[in-house]
């Protein structure tokens, strides 16, 4: 792809979200029932390729457990309040009723109680005895000190995830994390990220990671895009991990899982990035809009409070439906943010395609003025498109 000069001294390539393109419909169409959603894992199948995002407001082992009986896949944070406190539900009260100005102050504060290592395998423990695959999140700093917990509870996959994982990690102070032979250790799939880029996304397949999440500072109540100044759009982040796993399979035979991260608001998002390249997503913002979401309408992420250099902040999502209706409706709303999968069905359907593999090749063009053309009347009542 062309570059564009930034100055003398430096060009860059030009990178698109997904608000700047759409999908566009093929010479068939398919009834929204012969389409196939689901999703494969190693040896785990999905009815939705879905993830529920590793943050406080959005998983719980109650709602980890509903999301996992409706057919997607939650992922509870093993460095959260869950492992924290034996009962964090006080806690999660008051993060809700906490003033603005104060928020970030007293999340550090609460977030300084040290992980349990009993409540570890006490949490997975629950996991498993729900019946669903139990999945579970440790950043790179933590997973050598306790990942060990989780595997004896009978962690089914483990997610090895921070703001930016690499495969070369370089400190000269401790020993760094070797992800290719930490993931070598065990026979159960470890998924890795965040990542944002072609090159980083290979050499995290070439780990043996069975899956790469793809997202760098999209999601809704991530700052750092702002606090670090590092980031990239995510449909050209996902086409480019999309590339990666091309050349991965190419070379190895093997095929690595692509999860779009982060700044997916409505079923049109999900449709995008799965029309980029990506085999599921995972979600955050979306799902902390359940009224079942332990957040109580309240959304943060994992750096939030960092203690040092906070890189996310708490924002106020409201609860919109119950999880079943942002799932799969039926919808009472018409913006797009409630049945995000039934939206992916008809999306699929529409372009006339009948698996995610296929859809994966959709012709997608740059359309800036998507979001806009025709909505005159919408944007100016705040309504449809327009409450965006």
């Amino acid at each position: 792809m062309a570059e564009i000069e930034i100055g003398i001294g430096k060009s860059g390539r030009q990178a698109y979200g997904f608000d700047d393109i759409a999908i566009v419909p093929s010479r068939r169409t398919r009834d929204p029932h012969d389409v196939d959603i689901t999703w494969q894992i190693d040896a785990y199948e999905f009815d939705l390729p879905l993830l529920g995002a590793a943050m406080d407001g959005v998983s719980s082992p109650r709602s980890v457990i509903e999301l996992g009986r409706m057919g997607g896949l939650g992922v509870l944070n093993l460095e959260g309040l869950w492992t924290r406190y034996a009962d964090p539900e006080p806690l999660l009260a008051e993060i809700a009723e906490l003033d603005t100005t104060v928020a970030t102050a007293r999340m550090q504060e609460i977030y300084k109680q040290p992980i349990d290592p009993d409540l570890i395998g006490q949490r997975v423990d629950e996991l498993k005895s729900a019946g669903i695959v139990a999945a579970a999140s440790l950043t790179p700093q933590r997973v050598e000190q306790y990942h060990h917990l989780a595997l004896q509870a009978g962690l089914d996959i483990l997610v090895i995830q921070g703001t930016v994982v690499s495969a070369e990690h370089v400190s000269s102070r401790e020993e760094p994390l070797n992800l290719k032979e930490f993931i070598a250790r065990y026979d159960i799939p470890v998924i890795v990220g965040g990542c944002a880029s072609y090159a980083s996304a290979l050499h995290l397949a070439r780990t043996g990671a069975a899956g790469i999440l793809v997202g760098v500072g999209p999601g809704n109540a991530c700052t750092t895009r702002g606090v670090l100044g590092v980031g990239v759009p995510q449909a050209t982040a996902i086409a480019d991990a999309a590339g990666a796993r091309v050349r991965h399979l190419e070379e190895t035979g093997r095929y690595v899982q692509i999860i779009a991260d982060g700044g997916m608001r409505t079923g049109g998002d999900v449709a995008k990035a799965i029309a980029c390249g990506a085999d599921a997503v995972m979600l955050g913002s979306p799902l902390a809009r359940a009224s079942e979401a332990p957040g109580r309408g309240y959304h943060w992420g994992m750096a939030t409070f960092h203690p040092d250099l906070p890189r996310g902040a708490r924002v106020r999502v409201d609860a919109i439906g119950s999880l079943r209706e942002i799932l799969e409706g039926p919808a009472a709303q018409n913006d797009g943010t409630l049945n995000l999968f039934g939206a992916l069905r008809t999306s699929m359907a529409t372009c006339g395609y009948a698996t995610i593999k296929e859809f994966q090749r959709a012709e997608v063009l740059i359309a800036p003025s998507l979001q806009t053309e025709g909505k005159h009347y919408q944007r100016q009542q705040g309504v449809g498109m327009g409450r965006r």
